[in-house]
């Protein structure tokens, strides 16, 4: 990659964790005559003042050659959808848990830092999954899921593949995610690990009151429909956790995978199988 020109600036909401990397940030984007992009939210969380260099109430979503971010996951994806619009790459620094998404943890910010202002760093390109919500397009970078509302009844969803319906099932919900998000809710209901780099997707159920309920790999051309069946109850939609909005009972709602949405930096000659042994591996000891 090229040396970015201007990077936008993302961090969690515990800024005491994040503040002195923010600060490195800034003296080493100040030596080497780097923009750096500050949100509104970002300026109130770490008291940024006006200075040479920095643009301040930035949109996230706006122009720039880099994101930046410091937290987990759930940040790092609030990067990759806010960086979708303009095919901005996300470089993410774990201060979160897991940071399975993260390109480097947080005792290694110096080199974290200077590889991203040096642009020393490679591009995954990554899929989402799509949904069309109250005439407006909403993506999943991990998942997108249909969930019962709390202090409801069971769900009943119908679900089908392109033009084949395939069952009818009660559950606490349905999960539908990509390679990138099948570490996540999916892997927690039981669903496999797809590899960064397969085409399609992942289908797989909330606590299923059936024994007949199986995760389902779906391939890339083909929409999944969901249609919640029960008589009184809408269910919760979701894209990554957010909510979106409310399923109501005879509606149905088609997910569509749609490849090379986000882009995701990471190390050079680094690997899914990699980041899959040593964040997952560690959390086994």
């Amino acid at each position: 990659m090229t040396r970015p020109r201007s990077i936008t600036v993302l961090t969690h909401q515990q800024p005491d964790e994040t503040r002195e990397a923010v600060r490195r940030l800034v003296e080493l984007a100040a030596d080497r005559d780097v923009e750096l992009r500050f949100p509104s939210e970002e300026i109130e969380k770490h008291g940024i003042e006006a200075g040479a260099g920095r643009a301040l109430g930035a949109d996230p979503e706006g122009q720039s050659d880099l994101i930046v971010v410091f937290g987990g996951d759930g940040t790092i994806l609030t990067a990759l959808r806010a960086g979708a619009r303009n095919r901005t790459p996300v470089f993410g620094l774990n201060f979160g848990a897991i940071g399975f998404l993260s390109t480097i943890d947080r005792e290694h910010v110096e080199e974290g830092l200077t590889k991203a202002l040096e642009g020393d760093f490679e591009l995954i390109r990554m899929p989402a999954l799509a949904i069309e919500f109250d005439g407006e397009r909403r993506i999943g970078i991990n998942d997108i899921s249909f969930q019962r509302k709390p202090n409801c009844r069971v769900a009943i969803l119908g679900y089908s593949v392109g033009s084949e319906q395939l069952g009818r099932v009660r559950c606490d919900g349905l999960v539908a995610a990509t390679p990138v998000g099948s570490t996540g809710y999916n892997l927690a209901n039981g669903g496999p690990v797809l590899a960064w780099g397969v085409e399609g997707f992942v289908v797989s159920f909330i606590a299923p009151h059936t024994l007949t309920a199986r995760a389902l790999v779906v391939a890339p051309g083909d929409p999944l429909t969901v249609a919640n069946e029960s008589e009184v109850d809408s269910v919760d939609v979701t894209t990554d956790g957010r909510p979106v909005g409310a399923l109501a009972p005879g509606e149905e709602l088609s997910v569509r995978f749609q490849d090379d949405q986000v882009l995701l930096a990471q190390l050079p000659g680094a690997s899914f199988y990699h980041r899959f042994r040593d964040k997952f591996g560690r959390l086994a000891h």
